[in-house]
């Protein structure tokens, strides 16, 4: 019987790339912290590290940040990804990822300083943070199809090409012509990081002509 929790739980994550939060490892891993520095010391041995957003219902595994180069930096360009995503999938990714994640981790970062803020009280009537795959909503793919399908390539190519795809991969689901969010979409970029970008760039207009952002807070605002 292997014994090695670590190397079993790093094994897992590699070959399914990604494990719920409930499991009984993945629980483990984010409350004992000498397990939790042992995986992550394995995995950065091996140019990889643990994706493990706290509002994620899901935890996976990615390149370390020093050694990205060395995977996408190919004949002196920049690879747009490493698991086959052309140029305009890589961008629908994007959009989605703003257009379900970042309202979610809007609603969830409230509900976090209403827990906080009446965590003291004598009446037991705080909501616990909702969990990922609760606060998340879905986006009728019609509605995606006409507000960004001309900025793509258009609706069919969209349609028969790029959310197939991205539901392959585990980033989104399709359900009764409605995309909601898969296990690996916020984990599909560093909130802190990325959020800003867009929040603070180019997409930020495109997205508020559609009503999206004007009630999302950049990480700082939520601080």
């Amino acid at each position: 019987m292997n014994t090695d929790l670590a190397a079993r739980l790093i094994a897992r994550l590699l070959a399914l790339r990604f494990l719920p939060r409930d499991d009984a490892e993945v629980r483990r891993l984010l409350v004992d912290a000498s397990f939790r520095d042992e995986v992550d010391a394995r995995l950065a041995a091996s140019g990889l590290r643990l994706l493990a957003q706290p509002f994620a219902s899901h935890v996976s595994v990615a390149l370390a940040r020093e050694h990205e180069a060395a995977v996408f930096e190919q004949n002196d360009a920049w690879q747009a990804s490493n698991i086959g995503l052309p140029r305009d999938a890589a961008a629908l990714l994007v959009i989605l990822w703003a257009l379900i994640v970042l309202p979610k981790r809007e609603r969830q970062l409230a509900s976090e300083a209403t827990q906080t803020d009446t965590q003291n009280e004598l009446f037991e009537t705080v909501k616990l943070t909702p969990a990922a795959h609760e606060a998340s909503r879905g986006i009728p793919e019609n509605v995606l199809l006409e507000d960004y399908g001309k900025l793509l390539g258009g609706r069919a190519r969209l349609q028969q090409f790029a959310l197939p795809q991205l539901s392959r991969l585990g980033f989104i689901e399709r359900r009764n012509k409605v995309i909601h969010e898969g296990p690996l979409l916020d984990l599909a970029f560093d909130y802190a990081e990325f959020a800003p970008r867009i929040l603070e760039g180019a997409l930020s207009d495109l997205l508020k002509q559609r009503g999206v952002l004007e009630s999302v807070a950049t990480p700082e605002d939520a601080s």
